[in-house]
């Protein structure tokens, strides 16, 4: 929709300060104004217009226009040909499941995913549609190829994985599941574009939480599907978006686009902090365990290497010698990171999630007595690592 194009031969934050974004026509302002109108003017004769179509902009459950500057620059940015962006990172999840899938098909997904990805093909999928599915370690080729079938349609893997962290490999992955003829969805929520872009690695279709990283701010939710090829984007976007109506509200699109700008910015911030934050965490003698790909430790570290550059995102796991009332103590004491969920803010994030926990049969052994999803937000490093330092101090952990 932009007038000005940029393409790959600028860098990636040119790209995010200036795509999708252009003069506005009408008052010369310079950056793209919020289109609150939910109907737009119709043609001369509107007889022939198909009203589930996304293709013109007639209604903002359709797409309205801030949707849209919003969709150039995430394709952009994933090195993609096109994009949808729906209203949360779970609307991208179910767009894309429902859409693409039918009675009879077989998906093998993460052992290690998002909550509302593991109900959706664990559950509602499996129970309500007669969908087939599969949960294996995906950090493991071998289990992967065991349990594909003559009618797997879909692979769905999250690398990093939420909540623990773990490196499945994109590029081998899609190999697997192009051989037998199945497509490849990667959720890269927890790397964003600026640390791995898995179209690249042979993914056809990559997922975003635009609520987190990409946003930036903690005040708006999105999500988004990218694919290399629009005709795999279509019917997408014509049920998920038009007939099920899980379409973004212009003032979302339009926050949104502008914490994209800072994403280049931020998520060096993010990367720097976590490394640090990361290696201090595993010298202490009380801290069980640390699970970040920065980590020469790390199980996945060599894969990461592989497929993600500038770093390895900002989120760590990790764990206490201690009982459960202990991390939760622990916790109480933080001042600076804030005990709440989501991921990517601007501000550091930690959430406990305990050994109760419904997927922890999935977990590695070490994850079982309860450990922390941390998100290292962008504060000074020092500060983080002292606030973390004088909590395990107050705990008796040091």
């Amino acid at each position: 929709m932009s007038k000005r194009k940029y393409g790959k031969e600028l860098g990636f934050q040119t790209r995010a300060v200036h795509t999708g974004n252009d003069v506005d026509s009408e008052t010369n302002a310079i950056k793209r104004p919020i289109t609150m109108g939910n109907s737009y003017e119709l043609p001369y004769d509107p007889t022939n217009i198909n009203w589930s179509s996304a293709d013109k902009i007639l209604y903002t459950r359709n797409g309205g226009s801030n949707q849209k500057y919003l969709e150039e620059k995430i394709a952009n940015l994933e090195n993609g040909e096109d994009a949808i962006v729906l209203a949360s990172g779970v609307g991208a999840l179910s767009g894309l499941f429902f859409s693409i899938l039918s009675s009879g098909d077989h998906v093998v997904f993460s052992n290690v995913t998002y909550i509302a990805a593991y109900r959706l093909l664990n559950e509602l999928f499996n129970n309500k549609f007669k969908v087939d599915t599969t949960i294996v370690d995906t950090t493991d080729l071998e289990e992967i190829r065991k349990v594909i079938k003559p009618n797997t349609k879909l692979v769905h893997i999250e690398t990093p994985g939420n909540p623990t962290i773990g490196i499945s490999d994109i590029a081998e992955i899609a190999k697997i599941a192009h051989e037998c003829g199945a497509l490849l969805s990667v959720d890269n929520t927890f790397a964003s574009p600026f640390n791995q872009r898995p179209l690249e690695l042979g993914a056809d279709y990559v997922i975003e939480s635009l609520t987190k990283y990409i946003n930036g701010h903690g005040d708006s939710m999105g999500g988004a599907i990218i694919a290399n090829k629009k005709e795999l984007l279509d019917p997408i976007r014509e049920q998920a978006q038009v007939n099920l109506g899980a379409t973004i509200s212009p003032f979302n699109a339009w926050l949104i686009m502008r914490g994209s700008v800072t994403l280049p910015l931020r998520m060096k911030a993010h990367n720097e902090n976590a490394q640090k934050v990361a290696e201090w965490l595993e010298s202490q003698e009380k801290v069980s365990f640390v699970s970040y790909p920065g980590l020469k430790s790390n199980k996945g570290h060599e894969i990461a290497k592989k497929q993600m550059f500038n770093g390895y995102g900002g989120m760590i796991a990790f764990g206490l010698n201690a009982d459960h009332d202990k991390h939760n103590e622990f916790v109480s004491y933080l001042k600076i990171i804030t005990s709440a969920v989501s991921l990517g803010h601007d501000e550091s994030l930690i959430v406990f999630i305990g050994e109760d926990d419904e997927r922890q049969y999935l977990y590695p052994e070490e994850f079982n007595n309860g450990f922390f999803r941390f998100s290292v937000g962008i504060e000074d490093v020092e500060d983080i690592i002292e606030d973390l330092r004088q909590a395990l101090e107050k705990s008796e952990l040091l």
